[in-house]
């Protein structure tokens, strides 16, 4: 295979093209923001703001995965425990199929990671009354959300989707038990584990968690602060100064910018993080998300192939996909690192057009 002889600013510029011909006004300024780095290829493009913080929603999850692995790698967490021995009784009652705390003993860790735990999402499941949290944390702009409060939604407005273990079902709540497992395991607040663990160690100085911790380079002070984060577009209103941004915790609470995350998945793919046999239980892919999007312990796989049949020769990334269209994958063929950010929700379908746009140049650059 002959590597390729397009320059990096070549590819910068294609790149540029390529977003622009996917972004709209729905976003706001800074955004879209592209990272693509290629070290083989000879690739490191940047496309917006590269210094812009932005909400990676869902992709956060990646964190707390990584995070858990490395707990259970010191042998801190046994992923295959009961949840019964790992959390209080009365934050398990009702969760999971059958109510109280008998079938929360059949969870395990491990479900909650892979989805499979058999409980509801707090964030799009259903609700008994009143309107779905999607609505009402924009309606409520100044309200902090604390995990008690989170699962609480879940226990008392949701019912459980079925047994520990028996299907998929994407669930924010499974993520919010989880960052309660990382604490009750460390003794921890969950923000401070993250700066401890991944953010300090890789030199992620704009990594934090809006309203629950600072990054690096803005130094000590308030935590309850505006985050100063780029627009986050969840319908046509701009969330990026609301507080209820706190309702993604342990599922997707992180604030980040497009080189810090470029680091994050360059350490996570390359052993500085997890080793190789922890690495590949994440990226076993088990269940399918929807099509075109697979789920493995923790991390997604885009099979482009069933997005339509001419793109089945391209590679499959592994990484994570949030909400607000925003996107971290390592492509293992060429070794690439993507991050994007098109922060709306309307622009998941566009986004995900720029990430095979993405693939589709570093197929052409190693030719």
């Amino acid at each position: 295979m002959q590597l390729q002889t397009t320059t990096n600013t070549d590819f910068t510029a294609r790149l540029s093209a390529a977003v622009a011909k996917y972004a709209r006004d729905d976003s706001g300024p800074g955004v879209p923001q592209v990272a693509v780095r290629a070290e083989r290829l000879g690739i490191d493009a940047r496309v917006g703001d590269p210094a812009g913080r932005f909400h990676v929603a869902s992709v956060g999850k990646l964190f707390t995965a990584t995070v858990a692995m490395q707990l259970a790698e010191r042998g801190d967490l046994d992923l295959d425990a009961p949840l019964t021995g790992l959390l209080p009784a009365d934050e398990l009652a009702g969760l999971f199929a059958g109510g109280g705390s008998d079938q929360a003993a059949e969870a395990t860790p491990r479900h909650l990671l892979a989805h499979t735990a058999g409980v509801a999402d707090y964030f799009e499941d259903r609700v008994a009354d009143g309107p779905p949290l999607t609505r009402s944390f924009v309606d409520e702009p100044d309200r902090t959300w604390t995990p008690a409060d989170l699962l609480a939604v879940t226990r008392e407005q949701q019912r459980p989707v079925a047994r520990p273990g028996e299907r998929f079902h994407y669930s924010d709540t499974g993520y919010v038990l989880l960052g309660r497992i990382l604490e009750e395991r460390t003794g921890t607040a969950f923000h401070d584990l993250l700066h401890e663990r991944v953010f300090t160690p890789l030199g992620m100085d704009d990594t934090f968690l809006p309203y629950r911790s600072r990054a690096a380079n803005d130094g000590p002070g308030p935590v309850d602060v505006d985050p100063g984060i780029l627009p986050v577009r969840f319908g046509r209103t701009d969330i990026a100064g609301f507080r209820s941004l706190t309702i993604d915790w342990a599922g997707g609470g992180v604030a980040s910018t497009p080189d810090d995350l470029l680091a994050f998945s360059e350490a996570l793919h390359g052993g500085r993080l997890l080793t190789r046999a922890s690495l590949e239980s994440m990226t076993t892919m088990q269940h399918r998300f929807r099509p075109g999007i697979h789920y493995g312990t923790g991390m997604m796989q885009l099979r482009f192939g069933e997005f339509s049949p001419f793109l089945r020769r391209y590679p499959r990334p592994v990484g994570h996909t949030g909400i607000l269209a925003t996107h971290v994958f390592h492509d293992p063929v060429h070794d690439a690192h993507l991050v994007v950010n098109f922060g709306a929700t309307t622009a998941m379908r566009r986004s995900v057009l720029a990430v095979i746009a993405i693939e589709r140049m570093l197929r052409a650059a190693e030719r």
